[in-house]
């Protein structure tokens, strides 16, 4: 992380304070290998190149029979057939003029042979066949290399590693891979009113969700997860607990306390033991969020309210992740939508509101808010499907206007 002493209480535009985010860390240096098996999702930590070809013999793409052929063969042709070739059991003489072998699938190409006629398209008698139609040159023959040549690049550093992937990189004989260390991050929830689900409420008390929102988000990340539960509103617990976080994470996150609140203390805890870069950024929702460092850690104070933690973790911090994990920048994928009915909007923040969009006939696409926008409403982010982007200065939208979406 790199140091820098400024505090910033007026609202930063979101693209300001996600650029100078990523400016204030570093990619994560440690790396560590580990087996293909458990590659799924991992940060490729260096380029991988291909030691061999793939495949690395011509071999037969069909179940049949192989032979020479100059340039055609006619239908009617007969061929003796003198041999097998098998998948993992090759046939290793030459094969002779006029005469054939049999092959299975992923065979390697017996000597003298370059091409393959399915065993559908022949008469077969008890050592000889019957082309049923002419066969050129090539025909149903893999050929080595035609996948990956060797020294070839296969996968590039900073790719998340897929299903597929994992497959390349046993098709060239990887066991291992190396991959980037997973980020360390911890997640601290503060308020008296919060209880775990599952124990009864209290008068004034609700249940907390945050924490479980987190949870999801950070999985599909693949980062490794420390829970500091609940954190009571007192300035020394809180002291306590982001200390000792700052020693074992990589990251923080805190969910509560960085308003204006008379018992939101996390704000001047921070600006005690830690660093403030800045606080309130606009966007809606989220405008109180914290960005700074505690020690080592770097630190991120999302809102309390459930929907404003939900965007600011997905606009500020996941990009944030990635950085840390060395991949490529996120790229937001937006969509030209109709609005199916007006739209309300202040400006002065970004507004990411929650919506419902749908394709027309002509498959052109419409969209319309999912009921509330309140930032406590959780239902209206889980039953949306998209979010409708609103410029920082953008006002309300008619009916029949247009506007950028952005598909869950």
């Amino acid at each position: 992380m790199k140091n820098r002493d400024s505090s910033k209480p007026t609202l930063m535009p979101i693209d300001n304070a996600l650029s100078e985010m990523l400016q204030q860390c570093d990619a994560l240096l440690e790396r560590e290998s580990i087996s293909v098996l458990d590659a799924l999702d991992r940060i490729t930590a260096e380029a991988i190149f291909a030691k061999l070809q793939v495949p690395p013999k011509n071999n037969s793409a069909m179940d049949g029979f192989a032979f020479h052929v100059n340039q055609e063969l006619p239908a009617d042709t007969k061929l003796i057939i003198q041999g097998q070739a098998l998948a993992g059991n090759p046939f290793n003489e030459e094969v002779k003029a006029g005469h054939c072998v049999r092959i299975t699938t992923g065979a390697i190409l017996p000597p003298g042979t370059n091409t393959v006629m399915m065993q559908e398209n022949v008469q077969i008698n008890e050592n000889n066949i019957v082309l049923n139609q002419a066969s050129k040159a090539g025909n149903s023959v893999r050929l080595a290399g035609e996948d990956i040549q060797l020294g070839q690049q296969v996968i590039a550093a900073g790719e998340k590693l897929t299903p597929a992937h994992m497959a390349l990189l046993a098709s060239i004989g990887e066991p291992t891979v190396w991959v980037i260390r997973r980020p360390k991050v911890a997640i601290v929830v503060t308020g008296d009113e919060l209880v775990p689900p599952g124990k009864k409420l209290e008068n004034g008390q609700i249940y907390e969700s945050n924490r479980f929102a987190l949870q999801g988000l950070l999985q599909q990340l693949n980062v490794e997860i420390q829970h500091y539960g609940i954190v009571e509103d007192a300035p020394k617990k809180i002291v306590d607990v982001l200390l000792d976080a700052s020693e074992n994470a990589d990251l923080i996150l805190s969910c509560g306390g960085v308003s204006v609140g008379d018992a939101d203390y996390v704000k001047q805890v921070l600006a005690k033991i830690g660093q403030i870069n800045f606080w309130k950024v606009a966007i809606k929702p989220g405008k109180p969020f914290a960005f700074g460092t505690i020690n080592n850690a770097i630190f991120c104070g999302l809102p309390g309210n459930p929907v404003s933690s939900y965007v600011t973790f997905q606009k500020l911090v996941t990009p944030l992740l990635h950085k840390l994990m060395g991949r490529s920048p996120l790229e937001v994928h937006t969509i030209n939508a109709t609005c199916a009915e007006p739209i309300y909007k202040r400006a002065g923040r970004a507004d990411f509101q929650r919506g419902i969009a749908y394709q027309d006939e002509y498959g052109e696409y419409w969209v319309k808010p999912n009921g509330s926008q309140g930032s406590g409403i959780m239902s209206s982010i889980a039953n949306a499907n998209c979010y409708i982007l609103l410029e920082k200065e953008q006002t309300n939208l008619p009916k029949g206007a247009k506007t950028k979406i952005e598909l869950f």
